[in-house]
C-alpha cells in the first residue's frame, strides 16, 4: 500500500478573515490478495483508494501580489495571478497503515459517485478502471499527516561585511631557548609571602 498522490484545493473561509479551508483528496495504490472459491490459490489485485478530508487553517492575510523572473513576458495572466494573494497549502504523508479490508455488495450509486478518478491515476493501472461491478472493497487505512499553509513573509536579518584581518601575524622562532628568554623571571616564587600577606592572620592571632 502506498500514496499515489495528494489533491489540495486551498479558498477563504467567507466572513473569517485569514482563515482557509484546505480540502484533499488522498489517492492509495492498494494491493490485496483475493481468494477465488474455484481458484487454488490467491490472487494479487491492485486497485484505487479513495479518501477526502478537509481542515480549517488560519493563513493571514495578504493584500500584494508576487511576480516572478520564472514567468515569461506571454504569460500575463499566468504573471499577474502568480503568488496572489493566496497562502500556498502543503500536506505531508507518513507510509501508510493497512489497517482491515472486507468485500461487501456495491450501493446503487457508487458508480456514479466513484468514478471521478484522474486519467493521470488510471494510467497507472493500464488505462481506465474498471467499476461494472456488483462487489466492492472497503478498506480501513491509517494515516499520519502534517498539513500547513505556507506565506511568503519579510524578516530583517543582520548581516556583516567581510572580516579582513588588520594586524599581520608576527611569526615566531622555534627555538625553545629564545622562547625562555621572553618569560618573566618568578620572583615569588623564591620568596614566600609575609605574615600580613597571609589570609590567616588574624585567625593565627585569635588563637595564640
Amino acid at each position: 500500500m502506498e500514496v499515489i498522490t495528494v489533491f489540495l484545493d486551498l479558498e477563504a473561509v467567507p466572513f473569517n478573515k485569514g482563515f482557509y479551508s484546505v480540502d484533499m483528496t488522498f489517492f492509495f495504490n492498494v494491493c490485496l490478495d483475493v481468494f477465488c472459491p474455484m481458484s487454488p490459490g490467491s490472487v494479487i489485485v491492485n486497485g484505487v483508494s479513495i479518501f477526502n478530508k478537509r481542515v480549517v487553517l488560519y493563513g493571514s492575510e495578504g493584500n500584494v501580489k508576487m511576480f516572478s523572473s520564472d514567468m515569461t513576458q506571454d504569460d500575463v495572466d499566468s504573471q499577474g495571478s502568480f503568488g496572489d494573494v493566496l497562502p500556498k497549502a502543503t500536506c505531508q504523508v507518513a507510509e501508510p497503515i493497512s489497517l482491515s479490508a472486507r468485500i461487501c455488495d456495491c450501493p446503487p450509486h457508487c458508480n456514479d459517485s466513484c468514478c471521478r478518478i484522474p486519467d493521470c491515476i488510471c494510467n497507472q493501472f493500464g488505462g481506465q478502471l474498471d467499476f461494472v461491478t456488483n462487489r466492492t472493497v472497503y478498506v480501513t487505512i491509517g494515516i499520519f499527516t502534517i498539513v500547513q499553509i505556507v506565506r511568503n513573509v519579510q524578516m530583517l536579518i543582520p548581516a556583516y561585511d567581510f572580516c579582513v584581518p588588520e594586524k599581520e601575524c608576527v611569526t615566531t622562532s622555534d627555538d625553545p631557548c629564545e622562547m625562555f628568554r621572553r618569560i618573566d623571571f618568578p620572583t615569588d616564587e623564591f620568596f614566600p609571602p609575609k605574615v600580613i600577606d597571609c589570609s590567616c592572620n588574624d585567625h593565627h592571632h585569635k588563637t595564640k
